[in-house]
């Protein structure tokens, strides 16, 4: 903002009524030169020309995000279903697994979110895993965030573990706010100073809200977006390029308009959020709940009605500067997921952003169940992961998948390639694996 001139229009003074209102409050007189002032730039270019080009490399066409950011005790829950302990090796030996893919993998995968352990171990060959991803032309990123806690006051919302205590009523100034987020979020700064040095160049941080009688609650949106907001900030001063994912749970029996209704309330504030704490949203990516119907509704919707509900709600929230929105699985199937992601990228509306995916279990699944924690079904295992990635990115003029890569290892990741471009075509041959429901009530990672 330019700075304003003596007794220009802007100089008028601003009435505030304080408690009681314009019949029996007390009025408080500023100036608009007061209520607005200079705009302070928070990022130089070099730095707001590294951050767009690094969100721009993760959502290049045909290309998503890898989510492997899992907890040690989600991992644990993975390795259960197929009889294998929960140790640090078990964990180390599927993440190589999947990162020690053929490196045609990269057609269809731009960033992998690591978790904190999985960042200093290293492959089978001794390499640490950061450089094995970058070896393959990937994107690095980091999960930050340190999973939820309860909130106060409400009917089981949460907001982000370590949050500082705040007021029921939500009618402090920003200034309050930020100083409330910045107690939440102590020591965040020096974590993202030292994951960019690790070989980090994006982060994400996850908020959960649900939907049910009276929820979310105006108190739960507005907390959780002012968390991401200043997350956010401080990822851009260190270098890394935040993904804001308010993630809005399938829990309950809500339909699809229930749904959308909820999303547009929460990434208004959540954008609102941004722009308050001067984020530069070229930097950014968003990774949002895709449209749905709760997990318990009677009602089932095809994937061109849960597209139609999900591009209609960011054409009214998300602005057209934001590069990607890469979707998050949500518990759906892997081939539900692809289905629903191809179908959005075929709705006939505009869509100035890359849509795309960032999908932990709906890449995953098939994998794991591939692997069975036997070495001898490494090869099977990364075939299966190479199939259900490659899936969303487009076949090459006039030929079929098969004619493309030759082995099924540079064919398994094309799948929610293609459907990234709204290019996937079902062969109806779909194994179960890839069509069993991956949903988790209350899902933590």
């Amino acid at each position: 903002m330019g700075q304003v001139s003596r007794g220009s229009q802007t100089d008028k003074p601003v009435h505030l009524f304080t408690e009681g209102g314009r019949e029996g409050g007390k009025i408080a007189t500023i100036s608009a030169k007061e209520e607005m002032t200079q705009q302070f730039p928070s990022l130089t270019p070099e730095q707001k020309k590294e951050l767009s080009s690094i969100a721009q490399r993760i959502v290049a066409p045909g290309k998503g995000i890898l989510a492997a950011d899992e907890s040690v005790g989600t991992m644990g829950k993975r390795l259960q279903k197929i009889n294998v302990e929960n140790n640090e090796e078990n964990r180390r030996y599927f993440r190589d697994l999947l990162f020690s893919v053929d490196p045609s993998i990269s057609d269809s995968i731009g960033g992998v979110i690591f978790f904190h352990e999985t960042l200093y171990q290293k492959s089978d060959k001794g390499v640490l895993f950061p450089q094995v991803i970058k070896d393959k032309g990937i994107v690095v990123g980091i999960k930050v965030d340190k999973g939820t806690a309860g909130l106060n006051g409400t009917d089981g919302e949460t907001t982000t573990q370590g949050n500082f205590p705040s007021p029921t009523a939500r009618c402090y100034s920003i200034l309050t706010s930020i100083i409330h987020s910045q107690a939440c979020l102590d020591g965040l700064s020096e974590r993202c100073a030292q994951y960019k040095k690790d070989g980090c160049d994006f982060a994400k941080w996850r908020c959960v809200l649900k939907i049910s009688d009276g929820c979310p609650s105006a108190l739960a949106i507005a907390e959780n977006a002012n968390v991401l907001a200043r997350y956010a900030s401080i990822c851009q001063q260190n270098g890394l390029v935040p993904i804001v994912e308010p993630e809005i749970l399938p829990d309950g029996s809500h339909d699809l308009q229930r749904c959308q209704y909820v999303t547009e309330k929460v990434l208004a504030a959540v954008y609102k959020a941004l722009s308050d704490h001067h984020v530069y949203l070229e930097g950014t990516l968003l990774k949002p709940n895709m449209v749905t119907a709760g997990h318990s509704c009677q009602k089932k919707y095809t994937p061109q009605e849960v597209a139609m509900a999900t591009v209609t709600a960011l054409r009214r929230t998300v602005p057209a500067s934001v590069p990607g929105i890469c979707f998050l699985s949500g518990g759906q199937s892997e081939e539900e997921a692809s289905l629903n992601l191809n179908a959005i990228n075929q709705t006939p509306l505009h869509r100035p952003w890359k849509l795309t995916f960032s999908y932990g279990r709906a890449l995953q699944a098939s994998a794991l169940a591939a692997w069975q924690g036997k070495a001898a079904n490494k090869q099977a295992s990364q075939d299966a992961f190479c199939t259900r990635a490659k899936v969303s990115v487009p076949h090459r003029h006039g030929e079929s998948l098969a004619d493309q890569g030759g082995c099924t290892t540079k064919l398994a990741c094309q799948i929610n390639g293609l459907a990234s471009k709204g290019e996937y075509k079902p062969t109806g041959q779909t194994d179960q694996a890839a069509t069993q429901s991956l949903y988790t009530a209350s899902y933590v990672y």
